[in-house]
């Protein structure tokens, strides 16, 4: 264990900003370079938030997202483990399991693309680029990853198609789970700003065939970040 000890002896500065991004990173960083190896105890919350000159909140925040990605694993009276050296996707987003996840999602929102680019009202059209603008900001994680939701369901409410904006809907809680463990491995967090602004301004030009094709460049993005995370080929 004396790697784990020389990987805290020294505080580190976080940015404040996405403070427990940035110490998701850097234990990332430690167990990938096996300093951190499989099997050894984190030092507790306390510990952990006096290294980073941060809150104990913060710290939990990063422990939790180091267990969804199934790093660590806290035990209740014992402390955080390390459990593995390489990150994996979630069995399931929010009851739906992420290979289900992945397959329906093409199959309902680049058809809601192409209606939103050709339905959609100019109230519809404006609010998806506030959306995109939002996501631009300088804005939390937490907060990122609810607007990424949002800005899917609201096109498939654009589309017009009852089925479609109902479905996405009933998945906005998974879709921001999945941001949120993509963005913790991949740090999409640019590109689909990229990727989501391009949408709204073909939904917004009347383009439905470009529109279309734009969500399933951006869907199979994602879709190649998940399998790298379960450890499939694409």
């Amino acid at each position: 264990m004396s790697g784990t000890t020389e990987w805290f002896s020294e505080q580190k500065k976080i940015v404040r900003l996405n403070a427990a991004e940035s110490i998701l990173e850097d234990l990332q960083e430690g167990i990938a370079q096996r300093v951190l190896p499989v099997g050894s105890r984190l030092p507790s919350e306390l510990q952990l938030a006096k290294h980073y000159g941060v809150s104990r909140p913060v710290v939990r925040e990063a422990l939790r997202s180091a267990q969804a990605l199934g790093l660590t694993q806290t035990r209740t009276g014992s402390g955080t483990y390390v459990i593995s050296q390489l990150p994996k996707a979630p069995q399931s987003f929010d009851n739906f399991s992420t290979r289900d996840l992945m397959e329906a999602r093409p199959a309902i929102e680049i058809p809601s693309a192409r209606l939103a680019a050709m339905r959609r009202s100019t109230q519809q059209a404006a609010d998806l680029l506030m959306i995109c603008q939002k996501m631009e900001e300088e804005v939390g994680s937490s907060e990122w990853v609810e607007l990424d939701s949002l800005f899917h369901v609201s096109v498939a409410a654009a589309s017009g198609n009852a089925i479609f904006s109902s479905l996405v809907a009933d998945t906005r809680n998974a879709l921001s789970q999945q941001s949120h463990v993509i963005n913790m491995v991949a740090h999409r967090r640019g590109p689909s700003n990229e990727e989501h602004r391009a949408i709204a301004q073909a939904i917004m030009d009347i383009d439905p065939n470009l529109a279309a094709q734009l969500m399933e460049h951006h869907l199979t993005s994602v879709a190649e970040v998940l399998h790298q995370l379960m450890h499939e080929e694409v």
